[in-house]
């Protein structure tokens, strides 16, 4: 049976609310889908619904950078397999090098990527003409949110196609809602050096974009937490372990210690080329460990040495807001190996385009699946969606 609900079925407040977040990271995006293949599949089981897919489960999807990619296909409605399939056929062509006299400026030419995601995000007819699908489209079946850093402002861009926001307004003339989806998924993967940004004209104002990884929001966990209950953004969904689920969901990581590093090395250069990754790592982890704190944490992986993994340990508030589970592999040799999968070299998957090792990639995330997620992190939260589904 096709599902015609849309994301205006999931905004009223009364219900449960689940929502999930997906890290940016090139194409280790493969891991995230691997990850939520299995969760996919686990709903399947518990719902007793073959033709289950995330968007009739979760109500508000977001994603940063390769994570806008799989949160959109999310929200559209497709299946996990078709959107890795997708991954699969279209990531070679997506990682195109750019000419020689342009790779001063980015490594691989957008215009591939651009085309792929006209194509798998689809047209809508919109008073008997065909347009790209817009972020306010009614195909859209659950609320959808993308990171990305607007380089004309110099500021982070959360943008969703919740239509209470104040910038979702149709009265106004710069209405996000009137923005092709295509490209604003395009914008939020942008990645300085990799891909040129994005031009996106909103109302009179023309907008350079660039890849959301580049803010604090590479993970979206906590942000979109907050987009979700915070009065300004009016959704005002209710918190409490059994009213709330967070879900969130890793490309990996991939920590570089030195024990040998000399301050002589640490030069300009070295600066260049280390900073802004450390930088991106430090606010994955932070939007992690708020999560953790606020949250009542299932799983996840040590957070460090000192706070360790925070599953049920206590947070700064009396009660915890929502019942959350993080996802996630390390890619270094230990990390691999800890995870039974020590022929895997960690410079295979470490890359962001390490296009010729989509298998080595799948094996990571399939093994994640199997030992990080579990039935009764789904336990409070199943009822629900197998009524929800048994109604249509």
């Amino acid at each position: 049976m096709v599902d015609n609900k849309t994301f205006r079925d999931k905004l009223a407040p009364s219900s449960q609310k689940k929502l999930l977040a997906c890290d940016g990271g090139g194409i280790r995006g493969v891991l995230t889908l691997e990850v939520l293949a299995g969760i996919e599949k686990l709903l399947r089981d518990k719902t007793g619904d073959p033709n289950l897919v995330l968007a009739d489960f979760f109500d508000y999807v977001a994603g940063t950078s390769t994570g806008a990619i799989i949160g959109t296909c999310i929200a559209r409605g497709m299946a996990i397999a078709d959107i890795k399939k997708f991954y699969v056929e279209s990531g070679p062509a997506m990682f195109t090098r750019a000419g020689i006299l342009k790779r001063f400026n980015n490594k691989f030419e957008d215009q591939k990527l651009a085309d792929k995601l006209r194509e798998v995000l689809g047209t809508e007819t919109v008073n008997g003409k065909v347009e790209p699908t817009k972020l306010g489209s009614e195909s859209i079946r659950t609320l959808l949110m993308m990171v990305m850093r607007n380089a004309t402002t110099d500021s982070p861009w959360p943008i969703c196609n919740n239509p209470n926001a104040k910038y979702n307004d149709r009265a106004r003339p710069d209405c996000n809602l009137n923005i092709p989806l295509w490209q604003l998924v395009r914008a939020s993967t942008a990645a300085p050096t990799y891909f040129p940004p994005e031009m996106v004209q909103i109302g009179d104002h023309n907008f350079l974009f660039v890849d959301g990884g580049v803010t604090m929001y590479n993970n979206p966990a906590f942000q979109l937490f907050l987009m979700a209950t915070v009065q300004p953004f009016n959704l005002n969904w209710p918190t409490g372990t059994d009213k709330m689920l967070v879900v969130s969901v890793g490309t990996g990581t991939s920590p570089n210690a030195n024990a040998n590093l000399q301050p002589d090395e640490m030069n300009l250069l070295y600066n260049a080329s280390s900073i802004p990754s450390a930088l991106m790592y430090a606010a994955l982890n932070e939007q992690d460990f708020l999560c953790r704190a606020f949250g009542d944490c299932l799983a996840g992986c040590p957070l460090d040495l000192e706070v360790g993994d925070m599953i049920k340990a206590r947070g700064p508030a009396e009660d915890k807001l929502f019942t959350y589970m993080r996802y996630n592999a390390e890619l270094t040799e230990k990390g691999l190996s800890d995870i039974g999968l020590p022929n895997i070299k960690p410079e295979q998957v470490q890359a962001l385009d390490s296009v010729q090792y989509i298998d080595e990639l799948s094996q990571v995330g399939q093994a994640v699946a199997e030992q990080q997620i579990k039935p009764e992190h789904y336990s409070k939260f199943l009822g629900q969606a197998a009524t929800a589904r048994g109604a249509q």
